[in-house]
């Protein structure tokens, strides 16, 4: 099915472009969209009748798109979420989760911009693009944490694996030290009885 496109598609072409498409791939993303119209003779001629037109729309939301690139490019924002031990999530962040969280940040974006190639399914840092444009990308970080004290060292660097390893550690020096005090304590009641009789000897 031949269609001409209203503006540039990844790996289709640029405005104006008529390309050859799959008829599902043209009913249900691009024509529904606006990205493109039946490449009929009528709708050509009306393309370059209003050529001028979209281009000068193009090029304005492009300048918006490139104005909020460079304050939304590299954030990250922090989703709380509920996980096992390990780490793996029980359910997953989608990208209406990635563009609620910008959003609450005072970023706008519609979740059909956050281009997740498969839900995120475990703590951590993840990467994502976010498609502000045609001609506009920019990569956002999510941090998913299960409380904002894990997202912030998880910030710092630090995976829920070492997060875990330094947990452990601490408790089995905690573990440690609670014998040593038992055994200190022990030792001490083991020295009371020897000190009395000494003193009995001294009388």
């Amino acid at each position: 099915m031949q269609v001409i496109l209203l503006e540039r598609v990844a790996k289709l072409g640029q405005m104006g472009d008529v390309v050859d498409v799959k008829p599902g791939y043209a009913r249900n993303f691009l024509l529904p969209q606006g990205k493109a119209k039946t490449a009929s003779e009528t709708n050509i001629a009306a393309f370059e009748a209003q050529k001028a037109q979209l281009e000068a729309r193009n090029l304005e939301t492009k300048k918006e798109a490139e104005a909020l690139a460079e304050k939304l490019d590299g954030q990250q924002f922090i989703v709380i979420r509920s996980a096992s031990d390990a780490g793996a999530l029980y359910g997953s962040v989608t990208p209406r989760d990635a563009a609620e969280a910008a959003t609450a940040d005072g970023f706008t974006i519609d979740k059909k911009q956050v281009a997740l190639i498969a839900p995120i399914k475990e703590l951590g840092l993840h990467s994502v693009a976010v498609k502000l444009h045609p001609e506009v990308e920019v990569e956002i970080k999510m941090n998913v944490a299960r409380s904002p004290e894990e997202a912030e060292l998880q910030a710092s660097g630090k995976s829920i694996q070492e997060l875990a390893a330094e947990e452990e550690a601490a408790a089995e020096y905690e573990i440690a030290e609670l014998f040593d005090d038992i055994g200190s304590a022990a030792s001490d009641d083991d020295d009371a009885p020897a000190a009395e009789a000494a003193g009995e000897e001294t009388n």
